[in-house]
């Protein structure tokens, strides 16, 4: 077990390491990945020295995503708690889609499911599902509401699949992330053929816009705009379309973790009255990738898209995950979620939040007093901000990406080119913040040629 404690001593190695180093990877630390395009090996190495080549050659190539001064994709860094989980459920190497394979596994995403109800503020019969990402959960919990509405129309889509089954409307807000369209074109019933609804100036779905439905619909919203942060107005929505033929679904990646702040959680307004909800553990929660998580009103319509039988699987009169998954094999992602709840609890999930949410506002205050144009009401955690013409907002970006002090992205959104911030890290720290925006303003001031 030697090899494991070396594992653990260069994770940790890393870790401390990042403070020190550039967000982005030396270009001559990526040119060095091509030591690693040969031929495969006849020989056996020790696992030691696979895990020593590993490290020498795909640590210094990595994009400190896992830093305090990574701001892009929304992606924030593990919490110690959930990558200690993490080590941990992969020693145990258990297979969570059967009670009986991991009773561990199992019972943690049982917990878990119910932590997330109450933070949610939902009633104990909503259940659930932790799949890959917000990719998949958008794909699990639509599934589940391709089942429900066309069952209410009197059709078994699972046993019949789409071809004569009654047509389903499905409706958008004008900026739904493309991975929901995605999802929906995974489930067959297309990326084009959408009906949207127009947007206000935030990418958010206008509630007197929303066109009238009949039959079977699957209305999907967002809370969490990838560019502004805007939330589509859940109540107002939910209000006009409700029925038995309509589900509403809610596109939260990120956004859904507003709900831990008592500030923030006006934004999900009318949650409750929605069918749906998918969300990524990795955002906010900061648990190891992949972690998404489908929440659902009607358990038993996901589990009648998602379940099956096989002759040699034993039944049980527990919750079996893999009822609610499109996977059968999968490792304990409950294991992660329960440990980061466990760890944080509702007021340090709150705080995090807050946190991030202040410190987005600051980057918004420093770079809109220095005159640089801030796109968008800056509500959460998400800045757009441009640096003047496309080209000069373009090179600002550049200029920061090349410097390493941060890392942010580029978005082209309504029209405009803008740089975007999104600042969702667990360890970001005020003086990050302060020597990040230093950053960008010096960039900002070199891309004007100043």
């Amino acid at each position: 077990m030697k090899v494991l404690e070396e594992a653990a001593a260069r994770g940790i190695a890393y870790l401390e390491g990042l403070e020190t180093r550039s967000v982005a990877p030396a270009p001559a630390a990526v040119a060095a990945l091509e030591s690693l395009d040969r031929p495969l090996p006849e020989a056996s190495l020790p696992a030691g020295e696979v895990l020593a080549e590993l490290d020498r050659i795909g640590s210094p190539a990595t994009v400190a995503t896992a830093g305090r001064r990574f701001f892009g994709f929304v992606i924030g860094g593990s919490l110690p708690a959930a990558l200690g989980a993490n080590w941990l459920a992969g020693a145990w190497d258990q297979n969570s889609g059967l009670w009986v394979a991991s009773p561990i596994a199992s019972q943690l995403e049982i917990v878990a499911l119910r932590w997330l109800r109450e933070l949610l503020g939902v009633d104990a019969s909503w259940g659930g599902a932790f799949v890959t990402g917000a990719t998949m959960a958008n794909f699990t919990a639509l599934a589940a509401g391709r089942h429900a509405v066309l069952a209410n129309a009197g059709w078994d889509v699972e046993r019949d699949g789409l071809y004569g089954a009654p047509e389903i409307t499905v409706v958008v807000g004008g900026e739904a992330h493309p991975t929901l369209t995605k999802s929906l074109g995974l489930l067959g019933l297309g990326r084009d053929r959408l009906v949207k609804i127009p947007v206000d100036r935030e990418g958010q779905a206008r509630a007197d816009a929303v066109p009238e439905i009949e039959g079977p619909a699957l209305v999907c919203l967002q809370s969490g705009n990838v560019n502004t942060g805007g939330f589509d107005p859940l109540r107002a929505i939910a209000e006009q379309v409700r029925g038995p033929a309509t589900w509403i679904h809610v596109d939260a990646a990120f956004g859904f973790w507003a709900v831990a702040s008592p500030a923030r959680r006006e934004l999900l307004d009318g949650i409750e009255l929605c069918d749906s909800i998918c969300t990524d553990a990795h955002t906010w929660l900061h648990v190891p990738y992949d972690s998404g998580i489908a929440l659902v009103r009607d358990p038993e319509a996901l589990k009648r898209a998602m379940s099956f039988s096989a002759a040699y699987l034993p039944g049980s009169v527990r919750r079996e995950p893999s009822d609610y998954t499109p996977e059968l094999s999968r490792r304990g992602r409950g294991i992660e979620v329960w440990a980061a709840l466990r760890s944080l609890g509702r007021e340090g999930l709150a705080a995090l939040v807050e946190r991030c949410c202040r410190h987005a506002r600051r980057f918004a205050d420093g770079l809109g007093a220095a005159g640089y144009e801030i796109l968008n009401d800056v509500r959460l955690n998400q800045v757009l901000v441009s640096f003047g013409s496309p080209e000069q907002t373009r090179e600002a970006i550049r200029l920061i990406q090349e410097d390493g002090t941060c890392w942010c992205g580029g978005t082209e959104w309504q029209g405009r080119t803008a740089m975007r911030i999104s600042v969702c890290s667990w360890a970001t720290t005020d003086e990050d913040v302060e020597r990040s925006l230093e950053a960008m303003l010096a960039a900002g001031r070199a891309a004007a040629g100043d």
